[in-house]
């Protein structure tokens, strides 16, 4: 195959749904630890009959049972929501359908995180606002039970296999089971995709500065946001293309579509059953006459001799900062799930900025707070996801920046017309405080806060 029929099929994808779009719309993903207040392992049983009642009572439908019966993933046929757990049933997801406005999601929200809120306080369980478990310690971080986790764990573990990389790989291959996420798909139009990727790239710094709420306690609570380096030294690292940030700009479709064929393939599936194999990438994927994939067959890792098709296309995996998704949407990945009476503001973060690209280019452009220091936007996250900030930072100029930033996004979010600026106080009162979820909660921790205290209150829901 060429790297034109690549390309081709790669424009199919990912380019044309976002061509003549019929509207603007939002998607929110929420992820939420689930847990043990005993501070034992979660019970899982108890997950199981959560999850049957929460179907009962909001009209959801199973689509995904894992091998032992029970259900993993459902859906809500009238308004598109699904009711799921990412990788591990101590992690708790909600999906919303996609809706024009921030408030309707977030009616649907409250009422599903109330039911279970109140049938897991029967068994001193919660759920609450962090990006990683306070119990990962003491859960059993397991995938959930079939063929697609289990694979997807074993690619995560078998880092040890590449030790001839020049690339430094952690020793959590377990990290989706215990790391949560809020994450937002915006419809975005052809003409806009290489402006609004590149100038969201360009905010990632900022966004680290906003909304890190991801600490190994116990372990490095130096790190605020562990998410980047959880994700970009794993094996969905190997190949740098599928994680993190744009390190190149992005000037056209064309590039776009270029960088996308730049990156890695790991999995397909065969006759039911999911195939892992080395990453590889695209063009050299679609050019190699067979590969040997590994699959689960009776708890045993087995072999199978597979040939690449086109239609493999739907089993490549990215993790980018801002992913293009085959929805026609862009994908803004890098935020933890926040604490849980401030869960819209992620969304309303990215909505309200979406239409102000070009306002915020310029801002970036002539900033020497922040950029134009020498370091790149992808340095510069590195180093702002950091409790200890570098030297060369004036901490007043860096929060003006960002209320700058955040004024910006109310401005767009007021011509929305919806009255969703009233999701940003909580970021309004991060940048007068100097702080965010993950450097508030040491600085309790330090106090003497007892970390029961914070797991409830950052798992305490408010209006805003």
């Amino acid at each position: 195959m060429t790297k034109d029929e690549v390309i081709k099929i790669l424009y199919d994808r990912y380019i044309k749904p976002t061509e003549n779009k019929d509207g603007s719309f939002i998607g929110v993903e929420i992820e939420m630890p689930v847990v043990n207040l005993s501070h034992k392992a979660v019970n899982f049983d108890i997950v199981h009959k959560l999850t049957e009642l929460f179907l009962k009572n909001f009209d959801f439908i199973p689509t995904g049972i894992d091998d032992h019966g029970h259900i993993y993933s459902a859906l809500n046929k009238t308004n598109g929501d699904v009711f799921s757990y990412d990788c591990s049933y101590n992690n708790m997801e909600f999906s919303f359908g996609r809706e024009s406005e921030l408030h309707t999601i977030y009616g649907r929200f409250r009422r599903y995180y109330d039911f279970v809120q109140d049938h897991f306080k029967d068994f001193n369980y919660t759920l609450t606002g962090m990006g990683i478990n306070p119990n990962r310690m003491v859960n059993d971080n397991v995938p959930i039970e079939n063929g697609r986790y289990k694979m997807l764990f074993h690619h995560l573990s078998s880092f040890s296999k590449y030790a001839c990389l020049p690339m430094y790989f952690h020793r959590y291959p377990q990290f989706g089971m215990f790391s949560s996420a809020s994450q937002v798909q915006l419809d975005v139009t052809k003409d806009r995709l290489p402006q609004v990727i590149n100038t969201f790239n360009q905010l990632e710094p900022i966004k680290a500065l906003l909304f890190s709420n991801s600490v190994l306690l116990g372990e490095n609570t130096d790190l605020l946001c562990c998410r980047d380096m959880l994700w970009e030294n794993s094996t969905h690292g190997i190949n740098p293309h599928n994680v993190g940030m744009y390190d190149c700009e992005i000037k056209s479709v064309d590039d776009l579509l270029n960088y996308i064929s730049t990156t890695a393939i790991y999995c397909v599936e065969r006759n039911g059953k999911y195939l892992n194999f080395k990453p590889v990438n695209l063009l050299e994927y679609f050019n190699t006459e067979t590969l040997i994939g590994e699959y689960l067959e009776n708890g045993e890792i087995c072999s199978m001799e597979f040939h690449p098709q086109p239609e493999d296309i739907a089993y490549l995996r990215t993790f980018k900062s801002e992913d293009l998704t085959f929805r026609g949407t862009i994908e803004f990945r890098s935020a933890c799930c926040q604490p849980i009476s401030d869960a819209m503001t992620v969304a309303a973060f990215h909505i309200g900025l979406l239409d102000k690209t070009e306002e915020l280019a310029e801002l970036i452009n002539n900033d020497h707070s922040l950029y134009n220091n020498g370091y790149n936007a992808v340095e510069l996250r590195r180093q702002l996801v950091c409790r200890v900030k570098p030297a060369y930072i004036n901490t007043d100029s860096l929060y003006t920046l960002a209320k700058q930033v955040i004024d910006l996004c109310r401005q767009g979010l007021i011509e929305r017309g919806y009255g969703e600026e009233i999701y940003l106080a909580p970021l309004y009162d991060r940048i007068e405080n100097r702080t965010n979820p993950a450097l508030t909660m040491l600085n309790q921790l330090e106090s003497g806060a007892h970390i029961d205290k914070i797991i409830k209150e950052y798992g305490s829901q408010a209006c805003p």
